[in-house]
């Protein structure tokens, strides 16, 4: 039987081991699985087209995947329209579709719980001052607020007070900064970005200045696309390491996450790999045949995820190729799979909230 969504919430977002995390990730997902199929007409169709019946799965391997392009063509939805309270969109270059997640108000509150329940685990419980590595003018664009403005203001739960690194021009703005860490001066402070624009922005530009801040009590967290920066031949430990020189960071941590899962994000932990909480999992396919690849074995990404009861979004088939490093023994102490992202796959469109400002750069 699944268990209540609101108990799942009470457990500690890493503390399941393989077998108790299957268990109930399974009983959850099957219920899913069941939910959609039963309100959503496009998604019966599809498993009725696979001879799939959700009262067949026995495993989380069994459970039925889409691909996350389906959410660019198709409207899938679960509720009826007067319960959607929001509609999400990815980023995307100009002409591209983006996709449309709809959310009600139970999968909406469920992302944020989520996502304050895996972030304050890096962060803390309480919240910091917070420098978002971005300008201000990206929440009054509506073309762009769909996927920066959405993270920023995800993000912003764990801000305590916010300011802009950068100005309408996408400039860093010094006075500003030398202002706000001044103003928090000895307490611990949060720097939120995509991962693109931390770069061009932020480190790049105060390389170039030759300021120097004291940033030694602060830690970063960062999002988006590696495309543009895997061009210029920087690699997430190189990312680190010049931030450090440029202001002493001493904690960066990545995440990768998308706007058809949002709230299940995979931070990056201090040995630099990619974690699932509980409310999520990974599971790599061989590209050939779809079977389940093995620890270091690369392959496509496909994410789970017990959230979305508005949108069948719960077993996803995404563009990205990873590998898997490993369960239950990352040296960081956290339980459940660890991972590695390699790249986007071959052919695959630019979707990243970095890779999608990068390529109109």
């Amino acid at each position: 039987m699944s268990l209540p969504f609101n108990e799942i919430l009470n457990i500690a977002p890493y503390s399941l081991a393989r077998e108790e995390k299957r268990a109930m990730l399974l009983a959850r997902l099957q219920a899913l699985t069941a939910h959609h199929y039963d309100r959503c007409d496009a998604y019966r169709g599809m498993l009725d087209a696979q001879s799939v019946n959700p009262a067949s799965i026995v495993a989380l391997e069994d459970v039925p995947f889409l691909p996350v392009s389906l959410f660019k063509s198709l409207a899938l939805k679960s509720i009826p329209d007067d319960e959607v309270v929001k509609t999400m969109t990815s980023s995307g270059t100009t002409g591209q579709q983006v996709s449309r997640i709809f959310l009600d108000k139970t999968t909406a509150s469920y992302q944020q719980k989520v996502l304050v329940k895996i972030v304050s685990q890096f962060t803390g419980a309480s919240r910091l001052p917070m420098l978002v590595i971005d300008s201000p003018d990206v929440l009054k664009d509506r073309l762009q607020f769909s996927a920066r403005g959405a993270g920023i203001l995800g993000f912003s739960l764990f801000g305590a007070d916010r300011a802009w690194a950068l100005d309408e021009n996408m400039a860093l703005n010094i006075p500003v900064i030398e202002a706000f860490l001044e103003k928090h001066q000895g307490k611990r402070i949060l720097l939120f970005g995509f991962t693109f624009m931390v770069w061009q922005h932020f480190y790049k530009a105060l390389a170039a200045s030759g300021k120097k801040l004291a940033l030694d009590n602060a830690l970063l967290i960062h999002g988006g696309g590696w495309k543009k920066l895997q061009h210029e031949a920087v690699s997430p430990a190189d990312f680190a390491r010049r931030l450090q020189d440029v202001c002493g960071l001493p904690a960066v941590h990545d995440y990768y996450g998308m706007v058809e899962q949002t709230g299940c994000i995979y931070m990056q932990c201090e040995q630099g790999h990619l974690h699932a909480s509980i409310f999520s999992d990974v599971i790599i396919r061989d590209p050939h045949n779809f079977a389940c690849a093995p620890v270091g074995q690369p392959g496509i990404i496909q994410v789970l995820s017990l959230l979305p009861e508005s949108y069948p979004g719960h077993a996803l088939l995404t563009e990205d190729e990873g590998v898997l490093l490993g369960e239950d023994d990352c040296p960081c102490g956290r339980k459940g799979k660890y991972f590695r992202i390699l790249g986007r796959l071959k052919k695959a469109e630019l979707r990243g909230c970095s890779d999608t400002y990068a390529a109109e750069f």
